[in-house]
């Protein structure tokens, strides 16, 4: 089954265990133009009534309209889009042994359709999900920690590879 669109931009949002930053990220997704966000192991889900209530209270809205699917297994996710032509892209900045370095956000080209998957706040994405992606990117940092929280992660790369109307240049 081939997308339907070639400007397709969706998330994975892979064992995200606080809500707050899923909320968060919902509302991102809404700012920039995600198609579909899945929810792949143990995030939480809008649909969970506790849950629920504690992304909504972040997500402000917003996942009640940003269409939205649970998966539990990622893998058979990524490769069931791999199958439609898309592209998986991993955000992550600590890869470790056996993986080249990832290429810098602000030194990607963004080819969509894609999907952009973010980890677990600690642990990153596992090594076998990294595997399975087509590229990795990270974001690059200077200070002592050299992490951003999941969220605030995906909202800079989500400006950053949405093709938004703002231009980086007129930042500068």
């Amino acid at each position: 089954m081939a997308l339907k669109k070639s400007r397709d931009f969706f998330v994975i949002a892979h064992n995200i265990r606080s809500l707050y930053n899923v909320g968060s990220i919902f509302r991102i997704a809404d700012a920039f133009g995600v198609t579909k966000i899945y929810l792949t192991g143990y995030t939480g889900r809008p649909d969970q009534y506790l849950n629920g209530k504690k992304i909504a209270k972040v997500a402000l809205g917003a996942e009640k309209f940003v269409p939205w699917e649970y998966c539990k297994s990622v893998s058979r996710l990524i490769k069931k889009l791999k199958n439609r032509g898309m592209r998986t892209v991993a955000l992550e900045n600590n890869v470790g042994a056996g993986f080249s370095r990832p290429v810098e956000l602000n030194k990607s080209k963004p080819k969509l359709p894609m999907a952009l998957i973010l980890g677990e706040e600690t642990r990153g994405i596992p090594k076998p999900i990294l595997k399975l992606c087509d590229q990795i990117i990270e974001i690059p940092m200077s200070g002592q920690k050299e992490s951003l929280n999941v969220s605030v992660a995906f909202g800079i790369a989500a400006f950053w590879l949405s093709g938004s109307r703002f231009k980086t240049q007129q930042l500068q």
